[in-house]
């Protein structure tokens, strides 16, 4: 016998929680202008507890092949990366409604 969300109580197979939790947020991309001119791609907006924000962050790193750090409920990656942070945040789900570009 499958398990059963305890939040949709639905089976584990079919729960809608995460899809349902990418819907309802209001994700910002922007940069800023660090240390020694350095610019800097920061993403908040995502504070769901159906989505692993580390685990989002680690993706991200990896396909645009840059450092950066998870903090405070924010991705900052290194480098100038909106559109393609936006393209990977699509992929993984996000609707495009959801996420705001400045």
């Amino acid at each position: 016998m499958s398990e059963i969300c305890t939040t949709c109580g639905l089976p584990k197979e079919l729960c809608v929680c995460g899809t349902i939790a990418k819907e309802n947020l209001e994700i910002r991309i922007s940069t800023e202008k660090r240390r020694f001119g350095k610019i800097c791609t920061v993403i908040k907006g995502i504070e769901a507890d159906n989505i692993d924000v580390k685990e989002l962050a680690k993706v991200l790193k990896n396909k645009l092949a840059c450092g950066g750090t998870f903090s405070k409920n924010e991705i900052e990656l290194q480098g100038h990366h909106v559109k393609k942070a936006y393209d990977i945040l699509m992929e993984q789900g996000f609707p495009p409604s959801s996420i705001k570009v400045r």
